[in-house]
């Protein structure tokens, strides 16, 4: 079993056990402990994973973080500070930094078993950031994330590598957020510069603030545009092998050609539905399958490798196309859509089909 799958393993216990886990010495032994077990440390060795390890801070001696992780010459790399499951975290930070501070660990990490927020010393050296350089939310795994947390593995851990990952991961996440920010609500600097390659006129705030929405509604469908590239280029790629496959049968040359415009429309309709689904819902499925099934004029997309937790089922009939959203609420049961990017229109409806299946 490779790593991604012991993974997803630990992270199907834990939405069971999270629920039941009322104490932080709960969450310790049952979620933190079998965590960094996954990671490949020795969780029961002292001399590797050591519980309340001592870290004197200042005239108050006797301070303890939760653990520390040491090299092989006894030197703490990795502090660890744990909280209750599910506690806010964000209240706890300062006294993580304290620890820091005093002792030669590289990493700090503070978690209460669901997030893990990863600290380090880039901003002054020997002295705790502020912000995380990178945060694991076990409930909503992204691809990428899973991608940083294995170097964090045993196996795999080397500091030098690690910190420079850190740089990237730290100016990776503020260009996000601040690109984030202007698309839900330009800023005036924003504006003025996106405006100032084609508008030579004196940039006022009347100025700025009638581009604002304009600027706002170009820079949603140029997303939207270029993830549609995407979807094109992957459905031409599946069509291409579809295409193949209809050449290399047993049919006349008549029909094949016939079969093959048929079969290349649907396959179009079908997987552009399929990849729009997809990318709606990707940080929702927490790694698991989403999978899709064509009978005959229904294309029908679900989760888990399983038919009865379908999301979405999609009719294309005499040139019309319906959906229909796996909801108790009866307002979405169905809809017409006029083109398949209306699906996007319905994000929050799938977005709760998803979380339905997924919490059971």
């Amino acid at each position: 079993m490779n790593f991604d799958e012991k993974l997803q393993e630990y992270i199907a216990r834990i939405k069971n056990l999270k629920s039941k886990i009322k104490t932080e010495e709960a969450t310790k032994t049952s979620m933190i402990m079998p965590f960094f077990n996954l990671l490949g440390y020795d969780v029961f060795n002292p001399l590797e994973f050591v519980p309340e390890f001592t870290a004197d801070v200042g005239i108050k001696k006797g301070e303890k973080v939760d653990y520390a992780i040491m090299d092989k010459k006894n030197n703490p790399i990795i502090l660890i500070e744990a909280k209750c499951c599910g506690e806010n975290l964000n209240k706890h930070g300062s006294q993580l930094f304290r620890y820091f501070t005093v002792t030669s660990a590289k990493f700090a990490i503070l978690t209460n078993g669901l997030i893990y927020q990863f600290y380090t010393d880039l901003d002054e050296q020997n002295k705790m950031d502020k912000n995380p350089f990178l945060v694991i939310n076990l409930l909503s795994m992204k691809e990428n994330s899973i991608a940083d947390l294995q170097k964090f593995q045993k196996s795999e851990f080397k500091i030098n590598e690690i910190i420079a990952k850190a740089t990237e991961l730290k100016y990776n996440n503020q260009i996000k957020q601040f690109l984030s920010k202007q698309f839900t609500n330009p800023d005036d600097n924003f504006v003025t510069y996106v405006i100032s390659d084609f508008y030579n006129g004196r940039k006022t705030q009347r100025v700025i603030d009638d581009f604002r929405p304009l600027v706002k509604k170009a820079f949603s469908q140029l997303i939207i545009e270029k993830t549609n590239e995407r979807l094109q280029n992957a459905i031409s790629n599946e069509t291409e092998v579809a295409t193949t496959k209809n050449k290399n049968s047993k049919t006349s040359k008549v029909e094949n050609s016939k079969a093959e415009k048929e079969n290349s429309m649907s396959i179009d309709k079908n997987l552009e539905s399929f990849f729009i689904v997809k990318s709606i819902i990707f940080d929702l499925l927490c790694g698991k399958a989403l999978s899709y099934e064509n009978s005959g004029e229904i294309f029908v997309i679900f989760i888990d490798n399983a038919p009865e937790k379908w999301i979405c089922k999609i009719n294309f009939a005499e040139g019309r196309i319906f959906i229909n959203f796996s909801s108790n609420d009866k307002e979405y049961s169905s809809r017409q859509i006029r083109s398949q990017e209306d699906i996007y229109f319905y994000k929050n409806i799938l977005c709760q089909a998803v979380k339905k299946f997924m919490e059971v």
